[in-house]
C-alpha cells in the first residue's frame, strides 16, 4: 500500500472511484478511512487516501501544487484516450499529453489538493 494526502478523504474517495475508475478496497466513513486500488486485475497495490490535517503534509501538498509537481504517477495503456475520457468527465488537466524520450504524459488536478500524472511508456 502507498498513500497520498488529500484535503478530504471522503471526497477523494468519490473522485477516485466515481471519476477515475478505481475500485474500493475499504470505505470506513466513521474512521475517515478510505483505500482504493486500480481497476486493473494485475494491480494489487492499495492507495490510502490520507487526511492532510497534519501541517507538514498540508505544506508538502501546497508546495508541490504550486510548483506544478505531481504527487504520484499512474501508468495507463493510452494517455491520449485517458485524457479524452477524463476531460469528458470534467477533469481539469494542467498539461495536455506530451511525448518525450520516456513516453507520453499528462497532468491533471485530482480536486483533492494534488496534481496527478498519467504516463504511458
Amino acid at each position: 500500500m502507498c498513500s497520498i494526502h488529500v484535503d478530504d478523504p471522503a471526497e477523494a474517495f468519490e473522485f477516485y472511484v466515481g471519476t477515475l475508475g478505481f475500485m474500493e478496497l475499504l470505505s470506513s466513513p466513521e474512521h475517515n478511512l478510505y483505500i482504493v486500488k486500480a481497476a486493473d486485475p494485475r494491480s494489487d497495490v492499495g492507495l490510502l487516501l490520507e487526511p492532510s490535517d497534519n501541517p507538514i503534509a498540508a505544506e508538502y501538498m501546497k508546495g508541490l501544487h504550486e510548483e506544478n509537481i505531481p504527487v504520484i504517477v499512474f501508468g495507463v495503456e493510452d494517455v491520449d484516450a485517458e485524457y479524452e475520457r477524463l476531460t469528458a468527465l470534467g477533469v481539469e488537466f494542467t498539461s495536455e499529453p506530451t511525448t518525450g524520450p520516456s513516453g507520453t504524459s499528462a497532468i491533471f488536478d485530482d480536486t483533492c489538493g494534488n496534481l496527478i500524472q498519467i504516463h504511458q511508456d
